[in-house]
């Protein structure tokens, strides 16, 4: 019952996209998936309209892949007008925050070891002077010279790292 719509099918195909294989391609995936709604006990009222609108849903995905994959010629382009990546991801620029990070780290453990743990708990665990003073069994004025001391330290690696 289908074949008799093939030609036309076709026809109609190769008006959409100027291309007879593809066209042929379309055809055929067109006619297989009706093909599975039939054997799949489904019934099929007006399989010429199944036929078409199967055919009309293949050419959309077609044109949406080719949307996807359709880009500029990158070795085309000036080199001044190429996409580049985001700063951050840049080489040097990761290689540069691995140096901070680094730099930081080394100076955050050079710090004495209740500066550094009175600096993590408020710097990291955001907890508060009079809450770090508590849980540390100290004073808030101690803390408080304990966070200058560590952000003292973390300026002067800022320094260091900007000065090489």
């Amino acid at each position: 019952m289908l074949e008799r719509y093939y030609r036309e099918l076709l026809n109609f195909l190769h008006r959409q996209v100027d291309d007879r294989d593809t066209a042929a391609d379309l055809a055929q995936e067109s006619y297989a998936r009706v093909l599975a709604v039939e054997h799949a006990g489904r019934g099929i009222h007006n399989a010429r309209a199944l036929l078409y609108r199967t055919a009309r849903n293949l050419l959309v995905d077609q044109h949406r892949r080719a949307e996807v994959r359709r880009h500029d010629d990158l070795d085309a382009m000036p080199e001044a007008e190429q996409p580049t990546a985001p700063r951050h991801l840049q080489p040097d620029a990761a290689l540069a925050s691995q140096q901070f990070v680094r730099a930081y780290v080394g100076a955050i453990e050079g710090l004495p070891p209740r500066c550094r743990e009175a600096f993590v708990l408020h710097i990291f665990d955001e907890l508060t002077y009079a809450q770090v003073a508590q849980r540390m069994g100290i004073s808030v004025s101690m803390v408080e010279k304990h966070i200058v001391r560590g952000m003292l330290a973390c300026r002067q690696c800022e320094r260091d790292v900007d000065t090489r």
